[in-house]
């Protein structure tokens, strides 16, 4: 097994809960297509969506990519190339971080009351929705594989040593939990 078998199997988890943000958004989308008052947007889907992508996309998978895989790529020999796309990745985790706690903001703001930030809303999911696939594909098809060329076997085997110790902190089973049962209602459930 190499180290970003974990990292890119987490990828498939985020890849769902997307989805399940796109089918939500598209939702309340065609729901105010009728009329705004018909919105029904659920605050508890929401709330799910940013914990998993704090807790999972961000804690768990980033955290394993930026304290223990990054860390050891610059150790590394990198070409220009690698290191660029390693940066951009960098960058995108803290675009994600910022935009899922805009996300959370603007949620409160619509349970509060407030109806200019059901736009808000939409516009952050949609946001994520679109970021999400691309960041995932710019690793998985021109970062990760590429990289482990820079890695002994001895050294690509303590990678996966310090990613197991690291996940041993955290619920993986509660997180595809959350994403299975939200798939079983379709989003579609109401307040």
């Amino acid at each position: 097994m190499l180290p970003i078998d974990p990292l890119m199997t987490e990828h498939r988890l985020i890849e769902k809960m997307i989805r399940l943000m796109a089918q939500e958004t598209a939702r309340i989308r065609d729901n105010m297509a009728v009329s705004p008052e018909f919105a029904f947007v659920n605050p508890k889907f929401i709330d799910a969506a940013v914990d998993f992508i704090c807790g999972y996309a961000d804690r768990i998978h980033h955290g394993k990519e930026e304290e223990i895989f990054f860390l050891a790529l610059e150790q590394k020999p990198l070409s220009w190339e690698h290191l660029e796309i390693m940066q951009e990745l960098q960058q995108e985790h803290g675009w994600g971080r910022q935009t899922t706690a805009r996300l959370a903001a603007a949620k409160e703001n619509y349970a509060n009351g407030s109806p200019d930030s059901l736009a808000e809303v939409l516009g952050l999911m949609e946001a994520l929705v679109d970021f999400y696939p691309r960041h995932i594909a710019l690793e998985d098809q021109h970062f990760f594989l590429p990289v482990m060329a820079y890695f002994t076997q001895a050294e690509q085997e303590a990678l996966l040593q310090q990613m197991s110790e690291f996940d041993k902190d955290f619920d993986h089973q509660g997180y595809q939990k959350m994403v299975t049962d939200w798939e079983a209602c379709g989003c579609k459930c109401h307040l």
